[in-house]
């Protein structure tokens, strides 16, 4: 008797150990709407992967509309969320800056209406769709990030004003063949971000960057072969204007429409001019004309662009190449 009562309790341990560490491993997770996954929503998969993760871990999200307000948390690490169809497969939420909460007794604010907020670091985002929804009533972001080492391949990424906002200045982040929309200062924020082959699609007359590169970070938005395309209404755009002193921006090897204004950057504040690192190289289109660019923005030299590489520009904590 004594000895099936221990064999008991040793199963029991044993199921509630391989209950409690069921998706402690590198398998794959799936998340579909229609129940065919082991999850229905996106948020279920991310609540239940272990903290500072040592290996890779995969959440795989089936074709749909998933209506989720979500964030990565810090001590989340080494996790990759892959939509099974760019176009089909959408996490969206609709806040905006304007909606009145009481408990503070003043509007959201910018910063509260993402609709995923990446906290933790090497996570990487890969053919699937991040949306605010939200109707043309104050900013409304997309995707906000805090985490280093970020990755996002051929994503969508949609909104209006303040679309995508990189949010820590000591973080890394890689955008290769993504689709960017949107209206006022899309991209914005002090993370030093490379845009590589990106389309970025400009809604409204405005501006499409707004850097706040702190004075000792030394590259803040880089984007290169990327083509920038409007909609029918637009006919003035500026490549970016600095969000605060010291705002780095560069467009190398890039289409640039010809509603880019012909002096290309706006200033924000007079004396921005005197601090803003505004810079281009090699582009190509109607707007890529450079005899009336601002006075106060700069075209590199060939040596000066040969040593903008990804290796260099990531060197920050550490030697980070995404494409390795």
């Amino acid at each position: 008797m004594k000895k099936l009562l221990t064999l008991i309790l040793a199963l029991l341990t044993l199921t509630n150990a391989q209950a409690k560490d069921q998706y402690d491993n590198p398998d794959t997770l799936v998340v579909a709407r229609d129940g065919t996954g082991q999850f229905r929503n996106v948020a279920e998969a991310i609540e239940v992967c272990r903290a500072f993760m040592e290996y890779h871990k995969v959440i795989y999200v089936k074709k749909g509309i998933y209506k989720e307000k979500l964030v990565i948390p810090q001590w989340l690490t080494n996790i990759e969320i892959c939509g099974e169809d760019r176009d089909e497969t959408i996490i969206t939420w609709d806040d905006h800056a304007n909606i009145f909460l009481p408990a503070i007794g003043k509007g959201m604010g910018t910063f509260r209406t993402y609709t995923l907020k990446i906290q933790g670091s090497k996570i990487t985002l890969k053919d699937i769709t991040i949306e605010n929804n939200s109707a043309r009533l104050g900013q409304a972001v997309a995707l906000h990030t805090e985490g280093d080492q970020l990755t996002f391949i051929n994503c969508r990424f949609l909104g209006h004003q303040d679309t995508i906002y990189t949010g820590n200045a000591n973080s890394r982040l890689y955008f290769k063949d993504c689709y960017i929309e949107g209206t006022t200062d899309f991209i914005f924020g002090p993370s030093t971000a490379w845009f590589e082959q990106c389309d970025i699609f400009c809604k409204a007359d405005s501006y499409i960057t707004a850097a706040s590169t702190p004075q000792d970070v030394p590259y803040g938005y880089i984007f290169n072969n990327c083509c920038i395309t409007c909609a029918a209404n637009v006919t003035k755009l500026y490549l970016g204007r600095p969000w605060r002193d010291y705002g780095y921006t560069l467009f190398m090897n890039c289409e640039l429409p010809r509603q880019i204004r012909p002096e290309g950057w706006h200033n924000w504040q007079k004396e921005r001019e005197k601090t803003a690192r505004y810079l281009e190289y090699n582009n190509r289109g109607e707007g890529a004309a450079t005899d009336k660019r601002a006075s106060w923005s700069r075209q590199l030299t060939k040596k000066e662009a040969q040593q903008i590489t990804l290796e260099n520009v990531f060197r920050i904590n550490n030697t980070w190449n995404p494409e390795k």
